[in-house]
């Protein structure tokens, strides 16, 4: 065998020319200098150890986190020629005590192991009796904290260079941010001299994404449009991967699942079903994926929101390997936003902050109207050069296909003026939107000329628009507190000098009935309605919205109901409440009513609810969810619907679980936690259960957490995790 990487590379690998920066990483570490490598998916990383392994007279151990990525690069390199082992927990005794064997008479060129077992005693021994010319560690995004995948075993590594002085360190990963290669270097005490750094731009992927409004159909018509080739559906947990591949193979596409609760034989055959078939569909979780070497991966789907743009990097990465176009397409749902939040809220501390900073990211990413390798090339330090990249969906968009957003603007970036410039995003929309917390009258911004003139748009929305705002430069945010604050550029948006171009994101409501302010009331009577809910509130030491919300005034001043026998009709009046605060309510209308002159209106039927029924029947079963969907909504407790509907609790909650699974509908995630009897431990256990085994049915739940969570209290979690 020759000796020389060049000959190395043809005679071995079949290559004729090495990619972008290999042969100058090759040079550094045959001259033992410690290097760091960053490349993007598929750019070459293991040839850059590889070679090298061939020609020093010694050992190079290959650090690596995933046991199916070690057999996978061992099986390539022996089809090569090359004296490769590795040691985990898949080796029999016999081949385990083999290929130790093999170490102690040098005749392995490289070792293959994961961290934990590189720490032992018995291995560092082994390492210690033989030759170690090369330490290399794959993945080393997770010697860093800030990493997306940390590794606390990771850390220890350091400890092993210094067991061996005299080995070369080479450390290489596909997504490495600054801050996460300064640490890696902090860590593993590499020089600056040793970085090279490619870039992350991968030209052939054309990157889309989509409002996630019909996610099964978007995939179909994904699918139809790709059918020659062969792609990857990534989604969030293991239940929707087995039912999407399912209902795949049902609608005659050539699909298999792959996830981490499949048995290890089902998952390898899956794999290599998919690494031999040019046109196969594989359906899979973040599981898969790690050492898939296919060149001829044509499309990437991202049926859920990936947690982090390091983990949609590497997926995306490993389409077009073979430098021809690719697909990739992302589904992006604020309900998916939710739940990922749900579990960044369990973390604690400077976990969770850097949980939340990852978010942010993807989330300036999916959200942004300027080209999208912009941000993306940004989060890893690189700034994109052009303008426009021809390769993905806002490039090519145009101008008409954006919306003017200017007054939205002027409207929230006053607002952050106003209040002095010391609150976050969600203090400034409370205002806008007129909200009737605490927090705003003890800062008395109730009194400001722009509490409550943003009601036209949701939440959300207005969630969604400031970070817009904070993309376009207009304002900048405290990394530590939130508080926003304004730039020099919002003043332009103010004098009208500047406009502000984006798209909002459409408002997905859980209620199927009219909005509240579709209905014509009264506005003095509803104020003043208001202001006595506010009086009965402060007595009561409740929030407003827990006397009557807002839509059961709005039709108490649309309908004026002015006897104890037409209240109940309200939307929102039920028996407690009709005894509790019914009398004071009516006796306000009446006056109202008498001193204008003003007749009684007859509250007509729900056009939802089909033909009215007689005055003795009761309303339909099957309408039953969306009634109490709604009441709980509008702030009424589980305990006030079993109530006031005359039924069980455990009722209350299937017919909760009904309204968010049958109607559609999407529930306020409070209200529930103090219910469930289990602690937090379990809790927690619980949803990532559910996120693992999906939320259709609650025995493998019960089952996976042998036992120790009735079904009652499963029952609220699955709520919980329903509603993000």
């Amino acid at each position: 065998m020759a000796h020389t990487p060049q000959s190395i590379l043809k005679t071995v690998f079949g290559y004729d020319d090495f990619r972008p920066l290999q042969a100058e990483i090759i040079d550094s570490v045959l001259n033992k200098n410690d290097t760091l490598v960053i490349m993007p998916t598929g750019g070459g990383k293991s040839i850059c150890y590889q070679i090298p392994a061939l020609i020093f007279d010694g050992l190079t151990v290959v650090v690596s986190p995933l046991i199916s990525l070690m057999k996978d690069q061992v099986d390539q390199l022996r089809e090569l020629g090359a004296p490769a082992i590795f040691l985990n927990s898949s080796l029999t005794p016999e081949a385990y005590r083999e290929n130790m064997t093999l170490v102690r008479e040098n005749k392995a060129r490289l070792l293959y192991i994961a961290p934990e077992t590189l720490l032992k005693p018995t291995v560092l021994g082994l390492l210690a009796s033989a030759r170690l010319d090369c330490l290399t560690i794959d993945e080393a995004h997770c010697i860093s904290e800030w990493g997306h995948d940390f590794r606390p075993e990771y850390r220890q590594l350091a400890e092993v260079r210094s067991r061996f002085p005299k080995a070369v360190c080479i450390a290489l990963t596909a997504t490495a941010t600054p801050r996460v290669r300064r640490d890696i270097k902090a860590s593993l005490r590499l020089s600056d001299a040793g970085e090279f750094l490619d870039s992350f731009d991968r030209k052939n992927l054309f990157l889309r994404i989509a409002p996630k409004t019909d996610p099964w159909r978007q995939a179909i018509d994904f699918l139809n449009a790709s059918k020659d080739g062969s792609g990857i559906i990534y989604c969030a947990t293991r239940q929707q991967v087995d039912n999407i591949s399912d209902a795949l193979v049902r609608n005659e596409f050539s699909a298999r699942p792959y996830h981490a609760g499949l048995p290890e034989t089902d998952r390898t055959r899956n794999q290599e079903w998919f690494i031999r078939n040019d046109s196969g569909i594989i359906v899979a979780t973040v599981a898969f994926g790690m050492g898939i070497d296919k060149p001829n991966i044509r499309f990437v789907l991202h049926y859920d929101l990936p947690k982090n743009v390091e983990t949609y990097y590497q997926q995306i990465g490993r389409a077009g390997r073979d430098g021809l176009r690719s697909e990739c397409l992302l589904l992006f749902g604020q309900g998916d936003v939710g739940k990922i939040k749900y579990f960044i809220n369990q973390k604690q501390g400077q976990e969770k902050k850097i949980a939340y900073d990852h978010l942010d990211a993807m989330m300036d990413l999916a959200e942004t109207d300027d080209c999208r390798r912009v941000p993306l090339l940004r989060y890893f330090g690189e700034q994109y050069a052009g303008e426009n990249c021809g390769m993905c969906d806002n490039c090519l968009r145009t101008d008409e296909d954006l919306v003017d957003l200017t007054i939205p603007a002027q409207k929230f970036l006053s607002c952050v003026k106003r209040t002095g410039e010391i609150f976050g995003a969600v203090h400034i929309i409370d205002v806008l939107r007129g909200s009737e917390n605490q927090r705003i009258f003890k800062h008395n911004h109730q009194t400001l000329s722009t509490y409550g003139i943003g009601g036209e748009y949701a939440k959300k929305q207005w969630l969604s628009l400031s970070r817009l705002f904070l993309r376009k430069g207009l304002m900048v945010q405290d990394g530590e507190f939130g508080s926003l604050k304004l730039t020099d550029k919002a003043w332009a948006v103010f004098r009208n000098e500047k406009k502000v171009l984006g798209r909002l994101q459409e408002e997905t409501r859980p209620k199927p009935a009219a909005r509240p302010a579709d209905i014509d009331y009264d506005p003095r009577l509803f104020e003043g309605l208001r202001r006595k809910r506010k009086e009965l509130a402060d007595a009561a030491n409740v929030p407003p919205y827990a006397v009557f919300p807002d839509k059961t005034l709005m039709e108490m001043a649309a309908y004026f109901p002015q006897s104890e026998a037409s209240l109940p009709a309200i939307h929102g009046v039920g028996e407690v409440k009709l005894q509790k605060y019914g009398a004071v309510f009516l006796e306000m209308i009446r006056d109202y009513c008498r001193e204008n002159d003003i007749e009684e209106v007859p509250k007509p039927a729900s056009p939802a609810a089909g033909p009215r029924p007689s005055a003795s029947s009761k309303p339909p079963s099957q309408r039953r969810p969306v009634v109490i969907g709604e009441a709980y909504n509008d702030g009424r407790s589980i305990a006030d619907l079993a109530t006031e509907f005359n039924i069980k609790q455990g009722t209350v909650i299937d017919n909760l679980y009904r309204y968010v699974q049958e109607e559609g509908g999407v529930l306020r995630p409070d209200g529930m936690e103090g219910l469930i009897s289990v602690g937090p431990d379990l809790t927690q256990r619980a949803m990532e259960s559910f996120e693992e085994l999906g939320a259709d049915r609650l025995r493998p739940v019960f089952d996976a957490l042998g036992e120790e969570v009735g079904y009652d209290d499963l029952k609220l979690i699955r709520l919980i995790y329903l509603s993000g």
